[in-house]
Formats: structure tokens, C-alpha cells, sequence
């Protein structure tokens, strides 16, 4: 008997009016809002002043409105922040080509998610409150799932792929966000370079006490000034991709022995 598909849950008016499934009034005078204009504004302002700037009032004052007539289109500032995000992060990489493999696939995935959350660093400091739900990041999952089309993955499985690469680059990200707050700070270690940092630890610590920092530093680790600033990302990224693939090998041996 085939499986009947879940029975749709109710989104609010301002993700209905995301999905173009709730239409702005069109008789009368024109609105002098509108859902796209709000969410502009809050981008604009997350932009310019982070996301900490951004409020219901703010956003108003900023399109010349009162705070109440926001809450014609969007609900709470929670529902705000989720749609922002959604324009923020825009449209996913293409879709996986017929030729391309899945690991490649997955990996401009990864690399085309981190790029957007670099453009805007404050996307990560919006909670995550639940599953994608609006239109573009629900592009992102399904593009994502796309990648791993022929990996011969059961479904569940690749979700829990996804997740996995997702969690690695959303960590890079929040990471270089971090660092970059940090940087702007008065004394900062961050803002003298890695090298600085090395030489500090070097001052603190000895080898009895810290056997594997000392090894560190004196592998002159922290002096590579050439190395690429993605390298560490892209080599947790490969030893990810490198696990999956791993699992897929020996999914495909086990059924060859069937």
C-alpha cells in the first residue's frame, strides 16, 4: 500500500507570502509596505550594524513605518530573523551535473554554503529553531540531498550526511565570525596574528604539564604564515567526505557478496 504523504502544517503569513501562497491586497490604495521591503531592511541593517542592531522598531524606522503595521506581514521578530536568513543566503550552487560524482558534488555544496556564510556573518548568529522551512533553504537541503544521488545511500543516510557536512562548514563559519568580533576588540590576541599567539602559548606552557601543545609549537605550526586560511577547513571538510565515501565502499562490498 503506497504511503500517504504527511498532512501539511500551517505556516505563518509571512512564510505563506514567502512561498507565494498568500498574495498582498491589490484594490485600494497601494501598501506603502511590503513583506520583501521589511525583509530588505532588516538585511540592510544586520549588514551595516549586526545583528544585535535589528528590531522590529529599527527595521520600522527605517522604511519610515510604525512598529505595529510590521506585524501585518510577519508575526514576531523570530519569524523576521528566519525570513532575513533566507534572502541572506540566496539560491544554492547548481544542481550535481549527470557527470559530476557525488563527493565533488557534496564538496561545492559545502564550499558554495560557506562562501554565503561569509558574505553575511551574522547568519550564524541566528539561532537555528528548527528545520529548513523557507524557500531557499529548503533549495539548499534539496540540492544538498541531490549531491548524494548516486551514493548509493539510503535515504535516511543521506540526510544524515548532509547533516555531518553541514555541521562542518556551519562551524567554520561560526568560527571565523567569532574571530572576527574578537579582532575588532581592543588588545585582542586575535587581532596580532596567529604567530603571536604561538609565541604567547610557547611563554606558558612546558612539556610535562602540555605534551601535545609543546609538540605543537615546536613543529613551528603556528609560524606557517604561507599556509592557505581555508586549509584547515578543507582538510576537515576531505576527512568528512573521505568517512562517507568509506561507508558507501563498504555498503556496495557487502551487497556484491549477496
Amino acid at each position: 500500500m503506497p504511503r500517504r504523504r504527511p498532512k501539511a502544517v500551517a505556516l505563518s503569513p509571512g512564510l505563506e507570502a514567502a512561498w507565494g501562497r498568500r498574495r498582498e491586497p491589490t484594490r485600494g490604495p497601494r501598501p506603502e509596505l511590503s513583506l520583501g521591503r521589511i525583509v530588505d531592511a532588516g538585511v540592510t541593517l544586520a549588514d551595516a550594524r549586526g545583528l544585535d542592531a535589528v528590531s522590529m522598531s529599527r527595521v520600522a524606522a527605517a522604511l519610515g513605518a510604525a512598529t505595529m503595521a510590521l506585524y501585518r506581514y510577519v508575526r514576531t521578530k523570530e519569524e523576521l530573523l528566519l525570513l532575513m536568513v533566507d534572502s541572506a543566503i540566496g539560491e544554492p550552487p547548481a544542481a550535481r551535473q549527470s557527470n559530476e560524482a557525488w563527493r565533488p558534488a557534496l564538496q561545492r555544496w559545502a564550499l558554495g554554503q560557506l562562501a554565503a556564510l561569509r558574505r553575511r556573518p551574522w547568519i550564524v548568529r541566528v539561532p537555528i529553531g528548527g528545520p529548513p522551512i523557507a524557500p531557499n533553504q529548503v533549495a539548499w537541503f534539496d540540492r544538498g540531498l541531490g549531491c548524494l544521488n548516486d551514493a548509493r545511500l539510503e535515504e535516511i543516510e543521506k540526510l544524515a550526511a548532509l547533516q555531518l557536512v553541514d555541521g562542518v562548514v556551519r562551524h567554520q563559519a561560526t568560527l571565523e565570525a567569532d574571530l572576527q568580533l574578537a579582532a575588532e576588540a581592543p588588545q585582542s590576541l586575535v587581532a596580532q596574528g596567529i604567530q603571536a599567539y604561538g609565541r604567547s602559548l610557547a611563554g606558558l606552557i612546558d612539556g610535562d604539564r602540555f605534551p601535545a601543545l609543546t609538540a605543537l609549537v615546536a613543529a613551528g605550526v603556528f609560524e606557517a604564515g604561507d599556509e592557505s586560511p581555508d586549509s584547515e577547513f578543507e582538510f576537515g571538510l576531505e576527512r568528512v567526505l573521505d568517512g562517507i565515501e568509506a561507508f558507501v565502499r563498504e555498503r556496495a562490498r557487502r551487497k556484491s557478496r549477496r
